[in-house]
């Protein structure tokens, strides 16, 4: 079992920053993959970044050169850290992870996070 949870979320200033943060809790576990999804109102819930376990990432178009997504030294928080923020940045943001099992036979597991606001907004 993997608990997430999301913080930083906030209003901030069209050209502002924020950094969110997805704490990953629980027994032992291998990630494949923590990524950053994010939804706004009447919209689909979209990947924004995504980090492997060896480090690889990779970004949504709208984001690149502005958001960057980083794990720390245990490998157990995500962070994705956004700049030069826009209005159409406003969503909520999810964490979700990816994770394998290796009970007997392989299989991948889905967590998600509760999900934490941003709003930016002049």
């Amino acid at each position: 079992q993997v608990q997430l949870v999301e913080s930083g979320g906030g209003l901030v200033q069209p050209g502002g920053s924020l950094r969110l943060s997805c704490a990953a809790s629980g027994s032992r576990f291998n990630f494949v993959s923590m990524d950053w999804y994010r939804q706004a109102p009447g919209k689909q819930r979209d990947l924004v970044a995504t980090i492997t376990n060896i480090g690889s990432t990779n970004y949504a178009d709208s984001v690149k050169g502005r958001f960057t997504i980083s794990r720390d030294n245990a490998k157990n928080t995500v962070y994705l850290q956004m700049s030069s923020l826009k209005p159409e940045d406003t969503a909520v943001y999810y964490c979700h992870a990816v994770v394998s099992s290796y009970s007997g036979s392989f299989t991948l597991l889905n967590y998600w996070g509760q999900g934490t606001q941003v709003t930016v907004s002049a």
